[in-house]
């Protein structure tokens, strides 16, 4: 992508620097994911005004920093965030500043569990936390449809978050045009959330019944082995494959920066896990950055 060097203020865009925008739902944990990023080296920021974002860009160049990436987190707190941000930010990507969206989102029942326990009252509607949680999903609807990642927070406890965006973030990165997540799971333990697409591998031969198996998980090679023993389970990585290499193109075509693709078996553990890691080895999507999350592996 061709970027003006200099924005209209005549302030230069230093081309290694990285700004994640942290936002969604009150009670998803921005918090926590935004200490993890301090963590892995990101200049934390919490609660910036969205009028002060085109600044807060310019501080790179302000600064001669050759790298440098910030970790923000702007959201409903600030009066005029849901009104300004998406036109802002859309100007400062035209102008060839390297923003990404992460949105953090979680279930009702999750979010109001958590405003239960902190007894805190919900920043929208202090009379009713379910309230203020669906007037919020609202507010938030378009920028949620810009966003380039979403997590859904719904099931990790602080631990588990953290370790998440240390897996995400592990790396500093250029950003991709887009981002696949690929998801195992099983099916026991209910759908994900915020899956595009959904495979159901559980016609592919169990390891769960073989003894010396039943213990391994999907991303051991004698597990990956016996499920690749049967020509019809490598026909079907193929044909997954090949419907992705054509999907993911069209998916851009029509804006969308973020696919999640999830593959179940029955517990989660072995035959949605081997089929992941294929297909993550395998695919070919040279402008895609490729996420992994094995959510049931230690539960199937």
């Amino acid at each position: 992508m061709n970027i003006d060097t200099e924005n209209r203020s005549g302030a230069e865009i230093i081309p290694h620097a990285r700004f994640v925008i942290i936002t969604g739902m009150s009670g998803s944990g921005k918090s926590t994911v935004l200490t993890a990023l301090e963590d892995l080296g990101f200049y934390a920021l919490d609660n910036l005004p969205v009028a002060l974002l085109p600044a807060f860009v310019q501080l790179p160049a302000m600064m001669m920093a050759p790298v440098f990436k910030a970790a923000l987190v702007m959201d409903l707190r600030a009066p005029d965030f849901a009104r300004d941000f998406t036109r802002i930010y859309s100007e400062l990507l035209k102008k060839g500043y390297g923003l990404e969206v992460l949105y953090l989102e979680a279930g009702d029942d999750a979010l109001v569990r958590r405003f239960s326990q902190t007894r805190r009252s919900h920043p929208l509607a202090p009379d009713s936390v379910l309230a203020g949680i669906r007037l919020e999903r609202e507010l938030l609807a378009s920028i949620r449809s810009r966003a380039d990642q979403i997590v859904d927070t719904s099931r990790f406890n602080v631990h588990e978050l953290r370790r998440n965006i240390a897996d995400l973030f592990s790396q500093t990165v250029p950003v991709a045009r887009m981002y696949l997540n690929f998801i195992s799971f099983g099916f026991k333990y209910g759908l994900p959330l915020e899956a595009d697409l959904v495979w159901d591998a559980r016609f592919l031969p169990n390891p769960y019944f073989v003894e010396h198996l039943s213990m391994l998980t999907g991303k051991d090679q004698s597990v990956i082995d016996y499920i690749f023993s049967v020509p019809v389970a490598n026909e079907f990585a193929v044909r997954l494959k090949e419907m992705l290499e054509f999907l993911l193109p069209q998916y851009h075509k029509e804006g969308k920066s973020q696919i999640t693709a999830a593959i179940g078996c029955t517990g989660g553990k072995h035959r949605s896990v081997a089929l992941v890691g294929w297909l993550a080895q395998h695919l070919s999507a040279p402008d895609c950055r490729i996420n992994i999350r094995h959510r049931d592996i230690a539960l199937g």
